[in-house]
């Protein structure tokens, strides 16, 4: 394929001629100060331009494609730039969807989508000493070496030499992308696998813009926390260290002879504690808040183990690396965590505790429309496994409320056993209440019941929307009873995947449709937290956006369960701070 030239006044026309129209896909590969490359599947453009992200923008503004590109890495060359495009397509976020795992190397992705080998990619000035270099080729404006396999010359930057490289970039992949389509196409799953990599790339390009944008954050107000936690902003690190004694000494000062007791090591912490008559099997917090009225030293524990938390992760050093100058937290983030598909993020974005929730703050003359998700994953279960009674039970604000009905025991039971069916457990009160869920929803618990029985047999599986979730080995050197502890673990594990992996990708559609209809509210997402959204928008705006988050998940749902009748619910409401939402 030869690249077309073309000057950037006149990409329009040139892809209007080609039939470029909305929603058609256009691969692009930009270079700041090189210029763009364009690519359909039997043609490709070379623009020479300083400004690439202008020329991307007059194409968006005109035409409204459906962009194609290798990975994040454009998206967020283009929204740095300040540009925000519709639609997408991430042929690295497709590849871990069919793939699974994290691995999406552009060279590896091409590698198995032409069913090359993956053991020994091409290297740099690799050399066929024997073959006189045959694979090579001679070629080197082609991005594909003889042996089907990208050449590492490119993959390593070679692509933004020149326009015309660009262009060929593009081209390849787009190839990459039709590959893509072919294998989503041949997935037998219950959903629509295309239109999970569609969404799956929007969330991509979603968190780009999370990234760009940051979570509001009030510095006054964080400062006060950390301060109130840990001590003022130390001068120097013999200040820090004295303030880090003197939390320790809180706790350790209620146990005679604990003077010497390190907090931080969990078998110091069990001989402090039985000390003073507290034998406990570890220290997990749930378990020493059952017994905070035992002994003050629990309580001092607990909440030196908050005020630890902040100073070690959400401190001083935190707040100053993190929060920029316009007072909004940056970290990166990523489309899905390589397991079963959640959205996760850096800088502590993603854990922020309790204490520091009050922190997270509309700015002036705006607010956060804070929508959670409820009861996602039963409902999921009854969209994915296509349980008729489940499915009634949707319809109900509180699901839990029918089952309990359905199955004559307390609410509290009815939820224990769901989730115990959900996660595995078939012990205790939940393993009495799954026998009368086998008998009531028979669809759902066969559901679960297959995926655990692919994952004990050490099969991968795939969620309802085509994501491929792997299984671990059983070791070669493990005893016998370590061995069936493996095998019931991984079918736990495939059991819990499929909902949990399916409800990711519900909560992307609703995501995506949000991030696409809020913009003309002039409201932007500025936070995913696994079953929560966070949208920061204008005063005047905010019950229109709290609106527009329910006709969303409507929309989303309708969508993802090609029409299906599980109702799906969200606590919505609007807040100045986070830690207003109940």
């Amino acid at each position: 394929m030869t690249p077309l030239l073309l000057a950037a006044p006149d990409v329009v026309g040139a892809l209007t001629a080609a039939g470029i129209v909305r929603g058609r896909s256009l691969a692009v590969a930009v270079a700041p100060g090189v210029g763009v490359g364009l690519a359909t599947d039997d043609r490709c453009w070379a623009i020479g331009a300083v400004d690439v992200v202008a020329v991307v923008a007059a194409i968006e503004d005109a035409l409204h494609p459906r962009w194609l590109w290798w990975s994040t890495d454009t998206a967020a060359a283009l929204v740095v730039g300040g540009l925000r495009v519709g639609i997408c397509w991430d042929v690295a976020a497709v590849h871990r969807l069919l793939f699974g795992g994290w691995r999406a190397e552009i060279a590896h992705v091409w590698a198995v989508l032409q069913d090359r080998p993956t053991d020994a990619l091409p290297g740099m000035g690799q050399m066929d000493l024997l073959g006189g270099g045959g694979d090579e080729g001679t070629d080197f404006e082609d991005p594909v070496r003889p042996d089907g396999h990208l050449r590492p010359e490119w993959v390593a930057g070679g692509w933004a030499d020149a326009p015309s490289r660009l262009a060929l970039w593009a081209a390849t992949a787009f190839a990459a992308a039709t590959r893509q389509r072919e294998r989503l196409a041949a997935l037998e799953v219950g959903g629509n696998a295309e239109a999970t990599a569609r969404s799956e790339s929007a969330a991509e390009l979603l968190c780009a813009e999370l990234a760009a944008d940051g979570l509001p954050i009030d510095v006054a107000t964080a400062t006060t926390i950390i301060a109130d936690a840990v001590g003022p902003r130390p001068g120097d690190e013999a200040e820090a260290t004295a303030q880090r004694v003197a939390r320790d000494d809180a706790v350790r000062e209620r146990v005679p002879g604990g003077g010497s007791v390190d907090l931080r090591n969990p078998l110091d912490v069990r001989a402090m504690l039985r000390r003073v008559g507290i034998d406990v099997p570890d220290t997990r917090a749930w378990r020493l808040e059952a017994m905070r009225e035992a002994h003050p030293v629990v309580d001092a524990l607990l909440t030196w183990r908050k005020a630890e938390r902040i100073a070690t992760t959400y401190g001083w050093s935190w707040l100053d690396e993190h929060v920029g100058a316009d007072g909004r937290l940056r970290g990166a983030w990523t489309g899905t965590d390589g397991a079963a598909g959640r959205m996760t993020a850096q800088a502590g974005l993603h854990n922020l505790p309790a204490e520091m929730r009050p922190a997270v703050a509309a700015e002036p003359g705006h607010v956060l429309v804070r929508a959670d998700l409820g009861q996602i994953e039963p409902r999921v279960l009854a969209a994915v496994s296509g349980d008729a009674m489940l499915t009634r039970a949707t319809a109900s604000d509180d699901l839990y409320a029918p089952v309990a009905a359905r199955l004559d025991v307390e609410r509290s039971v009815a939820k224990v056993a769901v989730l115990a069916a959900m996660y595995g457990q078939t012990s205790g009160v939940a393993g009495k209440a799954l026998q009368g869920l086998e008998r009531a929803y028979p669809a759902a618990i066969r559901y679960l019941q297959q995926a655990e029985a692919a994952g004990r047999a050490g099969h991968d599986v795939r969620t309802h929307g085509g994501r491929l979730v792997r299984m671990f080995d059983t070791p070669d050197d493990v005893d016998e009873q370590r061995a069936r502890a493996i095998v019931a673990g991984r079918g736990r594990y495939a059991r819990n995947a499929v909902v949990q992996g399916a409800a990711a990708e519900l909560f992307k559609v609703w995501a995506v449709t949000v991030r696409a209809r809020a913009a003309a509210l002039d409201a932007r997402i500025v936070l995913c937290l696994h079953d929560e959204l966070l949208v920061h928008a204008r005063r005047d705006a905010g019950a229109a956006v709290a609106q527009l988050l329910h006709d969303c998940l409507g929309e989303a749902a309708h969508r993802w369960t090609n029409g299906g009748a599980v109702r799906f619910v969200a606590d919505v409401s609007v807040i100045d701070r986070w830690s207003e939402a109940k």
